[in-house]
């Protein structure tokens, strides 16, 4: 009996041990103003835990992300910002826990720092309004201050300036806080530049600013001590984030308090005696003279809301591609492959992996789908084919199989067959663009790596003659221009055919390979030194001077051409079975190979668009004689059509919808849009546009999918971007050092700062990640063009 007690109690302890969890990405932690507790942040939501270490009391259990937690002067009351209604408001609670309060309804982000020295209103800085009479615009990077009452009501701005983290000192006349010069991601480590933060000091009364550390790196989150004399601040003085302190009546002179040195210390607080702060994931505390102690915390909950599911596939299209029957539509969602119908009766999911697939297009005769994906740590090229004869099509396939087309020792991606269907042009080693002839495997590079730059992956863009035999390439020259190349596919011959100067972009055979369009800026407002917006043209370069001649007749000239080419037509028509011989004949035959004018081909173009705009894609009719491009003026983008005869633009359907990319079908009698995630059809004829329904399904697994993700970043940085004497950084030591994050991870905010503290390692600029909530039931605030007088302190009227 004591055997089976002794085992039965092994078996329990076992049990309890397993569901307890010591977490490892701790995040905003904030000691008590009695130094007894600590509230953080983990897996989105909000916990306390003694500051001796222990068992930790989960205070939130909302699946929305809650996270920044501040104390009440009091300890009574902790406030916090949360994403319940799409956008980060600020929050009030009891410490113990219980329900939150709402204090906050503006569409704008805010995000608490402190409460006042009398408890009633909390302090939060926010990108809401600024005054008239200051000539700041708001910004979210630079966020001013303001407070709201405990109780709710009107909201009061304090300040006009960014004053990040700010505290108060007990009587409430003096705040500190850390400026934010410029828009420099906050994750970024090691950097000396001239957005870099310094603390600062605010008189209330006299309303004077005064700055408190001139350090030219990073100075932050300043708190005051229990006297009031000194403040802790942390510091990269170091050349890590470490802890400082300094007298407010010396602040020339600083004192380094920890000695950290492989990551930053982050998220300082003081309470009672005690200083708290975070590093490496974990909780650390800190008396004055003594060295950091590592707080334990067990956690002993459950997932707020479960990490896989099947979701429903009804948008979020990235990629797509018009099968050459026109009756199926390839595309890419949520990084898997899909092929539905094009009238949407039913939609078919193709791959299934946590890794993200992507460029995705139709084999020339239909029967396969060919994408990317990005497996194993590097990118290759895959096709699935139906295996069952019986079954025409994808979108109603039972049986599918895949194989791999092309994989090597590095990345290969953006295939595209050639119209014939025996060579693929692809991407390999990220700045390589190679043509395959998929019967002898032999291969021809036509662009190396000392003529190709890139920035991301899938930046190439290329497309194949309808005669198979060429490539037009846009080609990134420098960092502000492009230019258009002309290359034969067996790499015989190179043109740059634009040699502008400018950005040329995006080329597209038209008029069966006689002729190119291209998007150009020459024209329009221009940017310099990749700065600024850009507007473009659309233009035409001809390959023969028999279709520049033609194009360039007048209207009645052309019309009067025209009628003399159908009354050929119906001059020389035989009967419906000879016609059907030569038409099967027809599409047997290669077509013949396109014909080049060489002498004086760059004089041979034409602007085709009158006006230059926000242009995201343009396509030409299949008569030639109007062109149809996607631009944005007054509103958002709409579709409008210009006739190439006498110039008449007009708005051809409102669709209102953000940048997108057109699609003809092969035959060039169905034009579809992808757009805000969706694709629509259009009827160009009646101004009309149809959406195309979306069916599908998928298993969802975000735990994976984070992790994929996470790898992808990795993958890409140092394949495209890392330099191993760059700042002295081993980027896959950095990785192995964030991957152990992954499983601490409850959402993609925390992922997004996850990897944005990774990158910052690297100590460049405009690098981090980005997650934006894309909730429906997002608050949305009106613009009423007026400005709010904070002064006035009576009841609002009209």
């Amino acid at each position: 009996m004591r055997q089976l007690l002794t085992l039965t109690f092994l078996l329990i302890t076992i049990a309890i041990s397993q569901a307890q969890t010591t977490p490892k990405w701790i995040r905003y932690p904030t000691i008590s103003p009695d130094g007894k507790n600590i509230a953080f942040t983990y897996k989105g939501n909000l916990y306390r835990v003694p500051s001796a270490g222990g068992d930790a009391l989960q205070l939130t259990f909302h699946s929305s992300h809650d996270f920044m937690p501040v104390w009440s002067k009091d300890g009574k009351s902790i406030a916090f910002a949360s994403e319940r209604y799409g956008n980060f408001d600020v929050y009030v609670m009891d410490a113990l826990g219980g329900p939150a309060k709402r204090l906050t309804f503006h569409s704008a982000n805010e995000y608490p720092y402190s409460f006042s020295a009398d408890d009633k209103a909390v302090i939060f800085g926010a990108s809401r309004q600024d005054l008239a009479i200051h000539r700041q615009y708001p910004a979210s990077y630079q966020p001013e201050l303001y407070q709201v009452p405990v109780s709710g009501g009107w909201v009061d701005q304090l300040l006009t300036i960014s004053a990040d983290d700010v505290q108060g000192s007990k009587d409430g006349k003096t705040m500190l806080y850390h400026d934010r010069p410029g828009r420099e991601d906050e994750w970024r480590k090691h950097h000396i530049s001239a957005v870099t933060r310094d603390i600062w000091k605010y008189d209330v009364e006299s309303q004077e600013h005064e700055m408190i550390t001139t350090f030219k790196g990073e100075d932050r989150q300043p708190v005051f001590d229990e006297n009031e004399e000194n403040i802790y601040y942390l510091s990269e003085e170091s050349g890590n984030f470490n802890v400082h302190q300094l007298n407010l009546s010396q602040p020339e002179n600083n004192t380094q308090v920890t000695d950290f040195d492989t990551f930053p210390v982050r998220f300082l607080s003081f309470g009672g005696s005690t200083l708290s702060f975070g590093y490496d994931g974990e909780l650390y505390t800190l008396q004055a003279g003594a060295a950091p102690k590592k707080v334990q915390v067990n956690i002993r909950t459950q997932d707020s809301q479960n990490t896989d599911s099947y979701i429903a596939i009804q948008g979020g299209v990235q990629e797509m591609s018009i099968s050459p029957n026109g009756k199926e539509i390839a595309f890419i969602a949520r990084g898997e492959v899909f092929v539905t119908a094009v009238d949407g009766s039913l939609t078919k999911r193709i791959t299934n992996t946590p890794e993200a697939e992507r460029f995705v297009s139709f084999t020339t005769d239909g029967k396969g789908v060919v994408y990317s994906s990005e497996r194993e740590g590097k990118w290759s090229i895959f096709k699935t084919e139906k295996t069952r004869s019986d079954e025409p099509f994808f979108y109603a396939s039972t049986l599918l199989k895949e194989d791999t087309l092309i994989s090597s020792d590095t990345d290969s991606y953006l295939p595209s067959f050639s119209p014939d269907g025996k060579q693929l042009a692809y991407v390999s080693d990220r700045r390589t663009l190679k043509v395959r002839n998929l019967e002898s495997k032999n291969e021809v590079e036509l662009l190396s790596r000392k003529e190709l730059f890139h920035m991301r992956d899938g930046d190439k863009y290329f497309t194949w003659s309808p005669d198979s035999k060429w490539l037009l390439v846009g080609w990134g020259k420098t960092l502000s221009n492009s230019e258009i190349l002309l290359m034969a596919a067996d790499g015989s011959k190179k043109e740059n055919l634009t040699e502008s100067g400018y950005y040329d972009s995006s080329p597209k055979w038209v008029n069966e390979g006689k002729q190119l369009i291209w998007f150009s800026n020459r024209n329009g407002l221009k940017s310099y030194a990749t700065s600024g917006r850009s507007e473009d043209d659309v233009y035409a370069m001809f390959f023969s001077q028999d279709a520049y001649d033609e194009f360039r007749l007048s209207e009645e000239d052309y019309k009067l051409k025209k009628a003399l080419k159908e009354a050929k037509k119906e001059d020389s028509k035989e009967d419906e079975k000879e016609k059907k011989s030569k038409k099967d004949a027809k599409e047997e035959e290669q077509l013949e190979p396109i014909q080049f004018d060489w002498e004086g081909i760059r004089e041979r173009k034409a602007r085709l668009t009158t006006h230059s705009s926000n242009l995201s894609d343009a396509v030409l009719s299949k008569d030639n004689e109007k062109i149809y491009y996607l631009s944005s003026f007054e509103d958002k983008n709409n579709l409008w059509e210009g006739n190439l005869r006498n110039g008449e633009t007009k708005m051809a359907i409102k669709l209102n919808t953000g940048g997108g990319s057109l699609l003809w079908d092969k035959e060039l009698e169905n034009l579809y849009l992808l757009a805000g995630g969706n694709i629509s059809k259009l009827n160009v004829k009646e101004g009309k546009s149809e959406n195309i329904k979306i069916a599908g399904d998928m298993y969802l697994d975000e735990d994976l999918e984070r992790k994929s993700m996470f790898d992808h970043v990795y993958i890409r940085t140092k394949n495209i971007f890392y330099e191993p004497t760059y700042h002295g950084n081993n980027f896959d030591t950095l990785y192995a050092q964030y991957k152990k994050y992954l499983p601490h991870l409850g959402n993609s905010f925390e992922f997004a700062e996850m990897v944005s503290e990774m990158l910052g390692e690297l100590n460049v600029s405009h690098t981090g990640a980005r997650y934006r909530n894309s909730s429906k039931n997002g608050d949305k605030t009106a613009s009423l063009g007026i400005f709010m007088d904070y002064d006035y302190k009576g009841e609002g009227s009209l």
